[in-house]
């Protein structure tokens, strides 16, 4: 197999990003870009992120999962506590989100340090969902090996059973996990490759320093 991308080009040209048309706080940057995308773009999944992990083999690994709720503290994402993400930032709790926004020509990339929420918190949430999202995370030894659907399928069904009428209860391993920022930058797509780059930096006084990046 050879094949050649080299012709794959794009000029971005939509928006740009100055220092003087944005917020000093990175949490509000993103939160008007989130509204502008989910407003004016048709992305589909506009919480749609990438997360990415130090494993405990030592490899680093990229996955995509969805945001669920962003507050001026940080990023909540819901998972199991002991599938392969989960026991990967239990160990290690620093990792990166980013989230790329093709129509909008944007980009932004978070690293922070994750922590699990209060129980309450993942109780509501797990709360709201659909009764199949509910079952599913009974069903489902996220990351382990199992012989074939089937297994799952029968598992949904004998649990179906169980709970007809009933509520489902949380799974203690199941619920979120919130990232809190030390890093953001912000992607701006421009012409000519000259992209706008925006970084922002928590310091010792746990103030956002703003820095402009070469493309």
């Amino acid at each position: 197999m050879n094949t050649d991308l080299g012709n794959y080009r794009k000029s971005y040209e939509k928006q740009e990003l100055l220092e003087s048309n944005i917020s000093d706080n990175p949490l509000e940057v993103f939160q008007k870009w989130f509204h502008e995308v989910d407003t004016n773009f048709n992305e589909g999944e506009t919480n749609a992120m990438t997360l990415s992990t130090l494993g405990l083999d030592g490899f680093p690994k990229s996955r995509v999962v969805l945001l669920k709720k962003f507050t001026y503290e940080g990023f909540i994402f819901y998972t199991n506590y002991e599938s392969e993400k989960g026991k990967a930032i239990l160990h290690n709790p620093k990792l990166c989100l980013s989230f790329f926004w093709p129509k909008a020509e944007r980009q932004v990339i978070i690293k922070g340090i994750a922590e699990k929420i209060a129980p309450n918190m993942s109780d509501g949430y797990f709360e709201s969902r659909p009764r199949g999202s509910q079952l599913g995370a009974l069903v489902s030894h996220q990351s382990d090996v199992v012989a074939n659907r089937k297994v799952l399928e029968d598992n949904l069904r004998q649990l179906e059973a169980e709970f007809e009428s009933k509520e489902i209860p949380r799974p203690e391993h199941w619920g979120g996990f919130i990232v809190k920022p030390i890093s953001m930058e912000f992607w701006q797509g421009r012409p000519n490759r000259l992209h706008d780059r925006i970084r922002f930096t928590l310091n010792a006084e746990f103030d956002w320093v703003m820095e402009r990046l070469a493309p």
